[in-house]
């Protein structure tokens, strides 16, 4: 196994990344927002995929972040989200976080329109957002998630803006969602509170792996 210094980030087709982020992304699912797909090869091998795009509803969370343009067009075209990363097991150990790095300097060369970058952590199934947190990114919002349901067959899905399931006998899974944000340009600012890494044990947020404090 290589080192993660040595993983390169290129540019993939989206079916490529899609099949892959099936494979490896512990949801097993892909958001259709991503326009910017890339692959992370270590020795020309693909181990990772990382895929940006637009949020859902790109007019709620522009609000967060404030810029030097005030032109509305301008806004809409200053932030990405990072909608999707998964890794497998060829890549070492530390090559999220040196992959997140490269990537916003790629963004920063190729796209210096873009003045920040959006994330999402699922303490819910997977994770606080440890990785986040080592990549410099801030915490903005701690929130109790009451979406994430399974189903009885095991099946395990997001209650909102999904159509035609049936969620007879569902069971709520308890958990938090808490949003990060990366500053990439020196006139982006934060509109809204910068939270304490600390906060996160403090509400009883904290997981790793799947596993919330309680449980391991």
């Amino acid at each position: 196994m290589g080192r993660a210094k040595d993983i390169v980030l290129k540019v993939i087709p989206s079916k490529t990344a899609n099949e892959f982020v099936k494979r490896h992304h512990y949801s097993g699912k892909v958001v259709n927002n991503s326009t910017l797909h890339l692959g992370c090869f270590l020795k020309g091998k693909l181990g990772g995929v990382m895929q940006y795009g637009n949020p859902i509803d790109k007019r709620k969370v522009l609000p967060l972040v404030s810029t030097d343009n005030k032109s509305i067009n301008a806004k809409w075209n200053e932030m990405l989200e990072l909608n999707r990363m998964a890794f497998s097991p060829l890549l070492p150990r530390n090559s999220e976080s040196r992959c997140i790095s490269v990537s916003i300097r790629l963004i920063r060369k190729h796209a210096p329109q873009v003045k920040w970058i959006l994330s999402f952590a699922d303490g819910t199934q997977c994770g606080d957002g440890t990785i986040y947190r080592a990549s410099g990114f801030h915490l903005t919002q701690i929130g109790k998630n009451s979406t994430i349901v399974k189903l009885p067959n095991g099946q395990i899905l997001a209650s909102h803006g999904t159509s035609k399931v049936d969620f007879t006998g569902a069971t709520r899974l308890p958990g938090y969602q808490l949003r990060y944000i990366y500053l990439i340009s020196p006139d982006a600012k934060l509109a809204v509170p910068d939270i304490a890494f600390s906060k996160i044990a403090e509400v009883g947020a904290t997981m790793y792996k799947g596993k919330s404090a309680r449980e391991a």
